[in-house]
C-alpha cells in the first residue's frame, strides 16, 4: 500500500535522529518518495549529507537557500506529500506544533500540510510522562494528528522506560496499517493457526512441521483490514504485532476444539489454517516412558474434528475457510475436504512444490470454490498470500 507514496520526513534536534537514516532507507525500499525536512539542531546529531544520498533528495533545513536565494516553499511541500512523519519528534517540536510556533521549516511544512501527519516522539521517560507532554500529545491527536506511541527500553540518560523513538520498522508497519483500505471494518474473524501436540507423555508428544507463519499472516492482514481477530493457535515461536489480535493459546487438538467452538457463534467468519493433529494417543503416561523393550505400541484415536463441526453449525451469513495441504491426488482431495466440512472456499498448497508448506515464509497455493471456481497463484511470501485470500473473501462473500 506504500509504493509509490510520497513522504515528508521531518527530522528534529534528538539523539533518536540517527535512526532516521534506517527509516528513510525502508522508505525508499518500499517504493516511497522522500524529502527530508530538519531542524537547525537535528544536523548537530546526524549530517544531512547522509540523509540526502540515503534519499536521493536534497535536505531542507532554512526557509531559503543564502548562496543563491532560491525559497523552500512549505506551501508548496504540505501540497506535495501524501504523509509527513516527523521522527524523531522532540517535546520541543510537539510543544511548537500544538501552539503553532513557526520558527523553522518543518513547523511551516507541519502548519501548511494538508496530508496524514504521523508523529513520533523521542525523549527521555520524565518528559515524556511531564503533564505538559502528556497534554500536548492528547492536544495534536484532536488535531487529526496520528502519534506513534514511544517504546520502553534503555534511554540516552542511562535510564529504562517509555520514550524511545519507536523502531523503524515498526514505524512502516504503522504506516501501512493506516493506508490499507479497511474492507473489513467491523468484522470479527476467527483464525487457527500453528500444530497441535497430542501428548505420549510429559516429554513427547505427536505432532507436525507447522511453523503458524501462514496463521499469523491471516491474522496481521484481517487486523491490518479493520477486522478483529481471534486467533487461536497451537504451540508455535510467533508474535502476533497488531493490537487487534486476541491470541489464545492452546496446545492440542481438544483445546483448540474447545476454544473454537466457544467463539465461533459470535463471529462473521473463520479462517481454519492450523494443522491440528488427526490423531491423539488413547492414553497418556503420566511418567516419561522408560525404554525397557524393543518396540513401543501407542495406541490412537481420532481427535475431534473441528472443521466438520464448525461446518455444521456455519449460519449462511458466516463464512468458512479452510486449508489443504497435499501430497498425492491434491485437486481431488481438497474438493472432497472442503464437501465434507461445508468450506465456502478451501485453499490448497502441495509439498511436491518447492518452498512451500511448513516452515518457509513463501507459499504456492490455489483457492477451489465450492461452485468450481479455481484460482492458481505464483510462488509469494505470505504475507502476500494472506492478501490474495482476503481478496477472495471480500470479493465473493461480504
Amino acid at each position: 500500500m506504500l509504493q509509490g507514496k510520497k513522504i515528508i520526513l521531518g527530522v528534529t534536534g534528538s539523539i533518536a535522529a540517527y535512526k532516521a537514516a534506517s527509516l528513510i532507507r525502508l522508505l525508499v525500499k518500499e517504493g516511497m518518495e522522500v524529502k527530508v525536512v530538519m531542524t537547525p539542531l537535528a544536523k548537530e546529531f546526524i549530517t544531512p549529507l547522509t540523509l540526502a544520498t540515503l534519499s536521493k533528495n536534497p535536505i531542507l533545513v532554512d526557509f531559503f537557500n543564502p548562496e543563491n536565494g532560491d525559497w523552500n516553499s512549505h506551501v508548496d511541500l504540505g501540497m506535495w506529500a501524501d504523509a509527513y512523519i516527523i521522527a524523531p519528534a522532540t517535546a520541543n517540536t510537539i510543544g511548537k506544533m500544538v501552539n503553532g510556533v513557526a520558527d523553522n521549516l518543518l513547523l511551516t511544512t507541519y502548519l501548511s500540510s494538508k496530508c496524514p501527519v504521523f508523529v513520533a516522539p523521542a525523549m527521555d521517560l520524565d518528559m515524556f510522562a511531564h503533564p505538559s507532554t502528556r497534554r500536548n500529545i492528547e492536544i495534536l491527536k484532536s488535531y487529526g494528528n496520528q502519534i506513534i506511541e514511544p517504546a520502553v527500553g534503555q534511554l540516552a540518560s542511562g535510564l529504562e522506560g517509555k520514550g524511545r523513538m519507536e523502531e523503524p520498522e515498526n514505524i512502516i508497519q504503522f504506516l501501512d496499517d493506516y493506508f490499507t483500505p479497511k474492507q473489513m471494518a467491523g468484522k470479527k474473524v476467527l483464525i487457527t493457526a500453528g500444530p497441535t501436540y497430542e501428548k505420549i507423555d510429559p516429554v513427547r508428544f505427536i505432532g507436525n512441521y507447522s511453523s503458524g507463519k501462514m496463521g499469523f499472516a491471516l491474522a496481521e492482514a484481517c487486523a491490518k483490514q479493520g477486522a478483529e481477530v481471534t486467533l487461536i493457535t497451537g504451540p508455535v515461536n510467533m508474535r502476533a504485532k497488531h493490537a487487534a489480535i486476541n491470541r489464545i493459546n492452546v496446545e492440542s487438538a481438544e483445546e483448540m476444539y474447545k476454544a473454537v467452538l466457544s467463539k465461533f457463534d459470535k463471529m462473521d467468519g473463520a479462517i481454519l489454517c492450523a494443522a491440528v493433529a488427526d490423531f491423539t494417543p488413547v492414553s497418556q503416561s503420566d511418567y516419561k516412558l522408560k525404554r525397557e523393550h524393543d518396540n513401543l505400541v501407542v495406541e490412537l484415536k481420532p481427535t475431534l474434528d473441528i472443521a466438520a463441526e464448525v461446518g455444521k453449525i456455519k449460519l449462511h451469513e458466516q463464512f468458512l475457510v479452510g486449508f489443504a495441504l497435499e501430497t498425492n491426488n491434491e485437486e481431488a482431495n481438497a474438493i472432497a475436504k472442503m464437501d465434507r466440512k461445508n468450506f465456502d472456499f478451501i485453499v490448497l498448497n502441495s509439498l511436491q512444490d518447492p518452498n512451500s508448506g511448513f516452515g518457509f515464509d513463501t507459499n504456492k497455493i490455489s483457492i477451489i470454490h465450492r461452485s468450481g471456481l479455481k484460482r492458481e497463484y505464483e510462488l509469494k511470501s505470505k504475507l502476500e498470500v494472506a492478501d490474495d485470500i482476503l481478496n477472495e473473501i471480500n470479493t465473493l462473500i461480504f
